[in-house]
């Protein structure tokens, strides 16, 4: 059996399908929903306040916690987590299913958020575990990268044609199997803990509880009763209040839930600072972008779909591809370039109007699905990387808390400058279309700052290779625990 063979040995690709699997599900849980919502709208006769905490309910719940299932998984065990993630997520997503009115599916999907959080929190250490810091690595990466891309390219097609031609709740019912086939092949993943766990931070997390939520209800309450009104206002100071408690509480307990100390390495908050970007512009205004297809168009749910597919097509190939890519390209450069070609995207789709086919912002929607292909497994090669190999439960969980806050606060911050009515009343679809344009003129705002942040933070960024490979590249020998590195030299 020759050296390769051992690496991609049986154990590696089940480990490596169980956590592409979660991670499709994961990620199909947002895509598929978000052209299911004018269906669940007119089945519960909801408004677009009630509808955003169906996306809300479940980022939130996700970016709360997965700080402390990181924690957890590194105490108890990552693989012993994942499991118990998949069990209540597959559960909850029957609950989803089966839920009679609005308050019952937002509780089903902050349920489902809080097994996502397990799932996520434990997908990339259970990789990086399994796979040696290199080409190997860079291979499951890309296809971890190229998963998150399939997912959003077939996401918003088979929410369209579930919801269309069967019913909204299939689109949850669709995980079931895939939880199931999860739970089979879970037993072949090695197991992996922490050598230094850190203890739970019940504190910490309660205030970072209370701060997300209380953040995003401020900014729902904004939307619905204007910035001065006095329960907005109530809204935002605990919201503040709650996070200065909980930078205190994080920087004076013994083990925080998340330690401050990480961001004093400025590739990894530079990594951060770039995952918000990325999930608070593009893949929270898409929301909008959805609602305006369906609701002012007038496009079926699969028409929906379809526009979205060229460009997440592209995404999944562009992903797919990157393994290479990120040996011989500085993490600087592709991260920022990246980010740029979702602002220009972002900027494109401004074109929309209120008797617009849809198909025109393909284009534009092109373009970004081009910067977010190439985004996803490079920033995630960076946080593997920027992290030791004993902390990267709680790594890949900040990361996870960056990605899905962003996604929740943006549909949030965003959700503010559209009437709660718009996208439903006919005589307000110019009110929603110029909001929207709006929205789309922030988050393409949002994703250029972003992606100044990442040219001027991720200089020192780095990605592991194997010595053997370092020959012909631009290489500096330094550490990242006991790694060489490539890409743009310290300093």
């Amino acid at each position: 059996m020759t050296d390769t063979t051992q690496r991609w040995d049986a154990r590696r690709r089940i480990t490596l399908a169980a956590v592409c699997a979660a991670t499709a599900m994961l990620m199909l849980d947002i895509a598929v929903v978000n052209t299911a919502l004018p269906a669940i709208s007119l089945d519960f006769a909801a408004d677009l306040g009630g509808l955003k905490w169906v996306i809300d309910g479940y980022t939130l719940a996700l970016a709360s916690t997965v700080l402390s299932a990181g924690a957890w998984a590194d105490r108890v065990g990552r693989r012993r987590v994942f499991t118990i993630g998949a069990v209540v997520f597959t559960a909850s997503s029957v609950w989803c299913a089966s839920a009679d009115g609005m308050l019952l599916l937002n509780l089903a999907r902050v349920a489902q958020g809080l097994g996502a959080s397990l799932l996520f929190a434990t997908s990339l250490a259970l990789l990086a575990n399994a796979f040696p810091a290199g080409r190997e690595r860079a291979t499951a990466l890309a296809a971890y990268g190229a998963t998150i891309g399939a997912a959003f390219a077939v996401g918003p097609l088979l929410g369209g044609v579930l919801t269309e031609w069967l019913d909204w709740r299939a689109i949850f019912l669709i995980n079931v199997p895939v939880g199931l086939l999860m739970l089979i092949g879970v037993r072949w993943i090695d197991e992996s803990r922490s050598a230094s766990p850190r203890r739970g931070d019940w504190l910490g997390q309660l205030t970072a509880i209370v701060a997300l939520a209380a953040l995003t209800d401020g900014f729902f309450e904004a939307a619905e009763d204007g910035w001065s009104a006095p329960r907005t206002l109530v809204v935002f100071a605990v919201a503040g209040i709650a996070f200065v408690a909980f930078l205190i509480v994080e920087a004076s307990v013994a083990e925080p839930m998340l330690p401050l100390g990480l961001f004093a390495t400025r590739a990894f908050a530079g990594a951060q600072c770039a995952t918000f970007a990325i999930s608070a512009s593009m893949f929270a205004v898409f929301v909008y972008v959805t609602l305006y297809l369906q609701g002012v168009l007038g496009m079926s749910p699969i028409e929906a779909g379809l526009v979205y597919l060229p460009g997440t097509a592209v995404m999944l190939i562009v992903a797919g591809a990157t393994d290479r890519l990120m040996l011989l390209v500085a993490p600087r450069t592709l991260i920022t370039t990246s980010l740029i070609a979702v602002a220009g995207g972002l900027a494109w789709m401004t074109i929309a109007t209120v008797d617009g086919s849809g198909w025109n912002l393909v284009p534009g929607f092109l373009l970004s699905c081009i910067g977010a292909g190439v985004f996803n497994p490079v920033l995630s090669a960076v946080v593997l990387s920027e992290s030791g190999a004993d902390d990267l439960g709680l790594a890949t969980g900040v990361n996870d808390v960056f990605r899905q806050s962003g996604i929740a606060l943006g549909v949030a911050a965003l959700g503010a400058v559209f009437p709660a009515q718009s996208a439903f009343v006919p005589d307000a679809a110019q009110e929603f279309t110029d909001a929207l344009v709006v929205a789309l003129w922030i988050s393409c705002g949002v994703a250029a700052v972003g992606a100044l942040v990442a040219a001027a933070t991720l200089g020192r960024a780095v990605l592991g290779v194997p010595p053997s490979e370092e020959s012909g590249r631009l290489t500096r020998t330094g550490s990242v625990g006991a790694l060489p590195v490539v890409g743009s030299p310290r300093g």
